[in-house]
């Protein structure tokens, strides 16, 4: 994806930001004097001006890579989004896999030997739910690893929270209990037709993950279950600090043990 589209840096204004993709059906409509070519014109610079100099510059002196993945999102958007999702894995794993015909490869692949998918915002889950979260993102990674045929670096799974903004409890309701977050959702979010200031906290049940994350890449069944999840982000928690005035670390979920899979034997 053209990041640099939102941050352009010292690009704003350039050509090589100035492009859009165009359906390739029009290749064999298109002359060296069309819309078309000057965009696949631009898309080249594009590549020869951010990509490869990134790649070179920086994965070149990587031997470790984590990348953050955001299931929850993709489930609220439904089936297509989750998919939009596994294809944007299988072009991350792509430039990764040993023997591909590109050119990334020969950069990347000289060192990296680890890559981590993190599935961010567990906090925005009960505890309950965090292996069915790391069972989704498995399973795109597995999908994404056929559709390339990945053969490389090896991959693990993880879900974390880098920051833990929400805290557990439990809600009874009607004789029953159910597990919640706590937290303050931001500005703007909305749940059951309320719509939060980012100042108050409350209590969410964002529904359970299903068994079976294949049902959720199905079109049907898919559909219905985002309707019933409903997954809102939540603000950063406040910094505490302890009676002789010491800032307390922020909380986390799982860093420690994305640390330990990406620099464990590094420190052995």
């Amino acid at each position: 994806t053209p990041g640099r589209f939102l941050m352009p840096g010292d690009l704003k204004d350039s050509p090589a930001l100035t492009f859009s993709p165009l359906f390739p059906d029009d290749v064999g409509k298109a002359g060296s004097n069309s819309l078309y070519a000057l965009m696949a014109k631009r898309f080249e610079a594009y590549k020869d001006v951010v990509v490869r100099p990134f790649f070179r510059e920086h994965f070149a002196r990587l031997d470790r890579q984590i990348v953050l993945v955001d299931p929850l999102q993709a489930i609220n958007a439904g089936p297509e989004a989750l998919k939009d999702l596994e294809h944007a894995l299988a072009d991350i794993l792509n430039c990764f896999r040993t023997g591909s015909s590109t050119w990334l490869p020969s950069v990347v692949m000289r060192r990296i030997d680890k890559i981590l998918f993190a599935a961010t915002k567990a906090d925005h889950l009960h505890h309950e739910n965090h292996q069915r979260l790391e069972e989704i993102l498995k399973l795109l990674v597995k999908r994404a690893s056929e559709r390339t045929q990945y053969s490389g670096a090896d991959a693990e799974v993880i879900a974390m929270a880098a920051v833990r903004a929400t805290k557990e409890g439990v809600v009874e309701d009607g004789g029953e209990t159910f597990p919640v977050i706590l937290g303050e959702p931001i500005k703007g979010e909305t749940i059951d037709g309320r719509k939060f200031d980012g100042k108050t906290q409350t209590a969410v049940f964002p529904g359970d993950l299903p068994d079976d994350p294949s049902v959720l890449l199905d079109e049907a069944s898919g559909e219905n279950l985002a309707g019933e999840l409903r997954f809102v982000r939540f603000r950063p928690p406040k910094l505490e600090t302890t009676a002789e005035g010491l800032t307390l670390s922020l909380p986390h979920i799982r860093l420690d043990r994305a640390l330990e899979y990406l620099l464990g034997d590094q420190l052995a």
